[in-house]
């Protein structure tokens, strides 16, 4: 038996974005972006523990919007393009820095890395990536769960439970649709929890699902064994409470890992460094500068921009090394002392989002690769395990309360309710209100055209409910098309509306709406109709 046990949880979601109309999307680079360097790079290393016979552990999120874009066909030629695009600049840069050889060699590095991202994904995998983390998971070594349907903040939505309902039973189904099997548990968006979720996650099937630790920590009862073991909530649903410890040594912007001079720079991009003519074919098509993925410094410390040092892969290897090492070393420290004061094994809880290894931190994924190595070449110290193994192994556990709570700044819903967003919830829950009456209204007699129109409107609430636009307009990054992406959620959802309302539907604008968001095809606008149990 191991001293303790580590499970390790990536959370992988983007919004639903996809612009048929535009022939150059800024924010479809958000997909391009993930695929080139996190969920390719993932993959790879799973193929590479699969390769070498490591028994691994992983639980994965699937967010249902993003396993829609990975199936998209608009996207996936979209996104061979866009890679065929940046191995052409790889290989323009590996002639220009011809005779600057530490550049060279990190331009030759870009052009295997993008070389060998189109490789898997046209060859091995057939633009098809769901499949490829499918295949994972029927071997037993992938955990996937699901999330919200459009990662609704729920303990915004929980005045009406109707709508929690739908975000929750929309996801499950479409989990049943693409994996065949109803997902084990669910990664409530943002890490968000009120008391009473657990019982409409439970009518679902669901059996687990995570929060921060002060979700715990300050349940109706502490937890005997704090965040290290789960604890069963009234609707008989598991909470698994995040470790802060790991969570930090990875997390934080000022001690965290990723903050080590000799990792990569994310902010230095190519893109706006290099003369216009040149960089223009690899930019957007308006001539609006934009990262191309290819840097080539270091963050080196605490100084501008323009004095960073060049980035030496070399070094920053041996650093995921030690990182590596430390990691698992400190996760030791930590389940033995821990062993000592418990009944079993403890239980570290290690959750991140997927997108901060290889994009945010290139270096992420050579680091989960190291880590999960070393768990598993000494499985008798730590284990790797899921979720649902471990509630398997122990099935009996404390049963509390959670407290309100989320993981984004400040632990509960200022992130997604303060003064830049809050705007978008009255009109958020008039719409539900207006959804929940219609359906209740056509639910038995609604045909052909109603039908898809009544679905359609669904479809148009749920993209409107994505935590992403709140949490957008509130970092004040993108914020008109956040703003934009809402309103037109509420303004095609109104249209409906009124057309159901005088029995005259625009065929044309259906279809166009149907045609732009194409989401849960299978969804039916009944489950708006119903109540959660009580």
């Amino acid at each position: 038996m191991p001293i303790g046990y580590c499970c390790l949880v990536l959370h992988a979601h983007l919004p639903f974005v996809r612009h048929p109309e535009y022939a150059d999307c800024l924010e479809e680079h958000w997909l391009y972006e993930a695929l080139t360097e996190t969920y390719l790079p993932l993959l790879e290393v799973m193929e590479g523990w699969r390769r070498d016979n490591v028994d691994f552990r992983l639980t994965i999120s699937l967010s249902p919007s993003l396993v829609t874009m990975l199936s998209d066909g608009l996207l996936q030629e979209r996104y061979a393009r866009h890679i065929a695009r940046l191995i052409e600049l790889a290989e323009k840069e590996v002639v220009r820095t011809r005779l600057t050889p530490e550049l060279q060699s990190l331009a030759r590095h870009y052009l295997e890395r993008f070389t060998a991202c189109r490789t898997a994904y046209e060859e091995r995998y057939q633009r098809n990536l769901v499949a490829a983390f499918r295949s994972f998971l029927d071997s037993g070594n992938l955990e996937i769960m699901t999330c919200p349907a459009t990662h609704g903040f729920l303990p915004l939505l929980q005045h009406q439970p109707t709508t929690v309902r739908a975000q929750v039973r929309t996801a499950v189904d479409f989990h049943i649709e693409q994996f065949g099997a109803p997902p084990p548990g669910i990664w409530n968006s943002e890490c968000g929890y009120y008391p009473g979720l657990d019982r409409i996650l439970a009518e679902a099937g669901l059996r687990y699902f995570f929060v921060d630790a002060h979700g715990l920590l300050f349940a109706s009862e502490r937890p005997k064994y704090g965040v290290f073991a789960p604890v069963f909530c009234p609707g008989g649903v598991a909470a698994f409470g995040r470790d802060l410890w790991s969570s930090h040594a990875v997390w934080s912007t000022e001690s965290g890992y990723p903050g080590d001079p000799a990792y990569r720079e994310f902010y230095r991009d190519i893109g706006f460094d290099l003369e216009f003519d040149y960089i223009a074919p690899y930019i957007h098509e308006s001539g609006l500068r934009i990262a191309t993925g290819m840097k080539y410094h270091r963050i080196t410390g605490k100084v501008a921009l323009g004095e960073k040092a060049i980035y030496d892969l070399n070094e920053a290897g041996r650093r995921v090394e030690e990182h590596a090492s430390d990691f698992v070393a400190k996760r030791e420290l930590q389940l033995r002392h821990l062993a000592s004061l418990m009944d079993r094994p403890p239980l570290v809880t290690s959750p991140y989002d997927a997108e901060l290894f290889g994009h945010w931190w290139y270096e992420g994924t050579g680091f989960v690769d190291r880590v999960m190595r070393r768990l598993c070449a000494a499985p008798d110290v730590i284990e790797p395990v899921t979720p649902s193994q471990y509630l398997t192994m122990y099935p009996v556990n404390q049963v509390v309360q959670p407290n309100y709570s989320s993981w984004g700044s400040g632990g509960h819903a200022e992130v997604w309710l303060d003064e830049s967003n809050q705007w978008i919830y009255p009109n958020l829950h008039a719409a539900a209100d207006r959804m929940i009456a219609m359906a209740r209204r056509y639910q038995r007699v609604a045909q052909g055209k109603l039908r898809r129109a009544l679905n359609q409107m669904a479809r148009e609430l749920l993209l409107a409910q994505s935590s992403d636009w709140a949490f957008i307009m509130k970092r004040g990054t993108v914020v008109d098309y956040a703003v934009r992406r809402t309103n037109e959620h509420l303004q095609n959802f109104d249209t409906l509306y009124h057309q159901i309302f005088s029995l005259n539907i625009d065929d044309q604008f259906l279809a166009r709406l149907e045609e732009r968001h194409r989401i849960f095809p299978n969804l039916q606008f009944e489950l708006y109709a119903e109540e959660p149990h009580a």
